[in-house]
């Protein structure tokens, strides 16, 4: 189904539009139209999985051991020290 609904546009964003049908990209300046919407409709649904999927990561976290500074710095040196032995000695 298809809705009409009048919008404005600045003269950049019109000229902009006209140009990609002009170019033969879209059918018309609706179509154009329409594809915005249907992107900035995809993109927040990317971004609100991707803040789901970090709360989720953060409730992981909060939920697992605590690790000071001091800490992670000795387990990224202790890994850093292991890949380098990995690799043997340098040229």
């Amino acid at each position: 189904m298809t809705v009409k609904s009048s919008v404005s546009l600045t003269d950049e964003q019109h000229a902009f539009a006209k140009a990609l049908v002009k170019a033969g990209r879209y059918a018309s300046v609706s179509a154009v139209l329409q594809r915005g919407v249907d992107l900035l409709r995809r993109r927040l649904e990317d971004d609100e999985l991707e803040r789901a999927a970090l709360r989720e990561v953060l409730a992981r976290r909060r939920e697992g051991e605590f690790v000071t500074a001091r800490r992670m710095d000795r387990r990224l040196a202790d890994m850093v020290a292991a890949k380098r032995r990995s690799h043997g000695p340098s040229a």
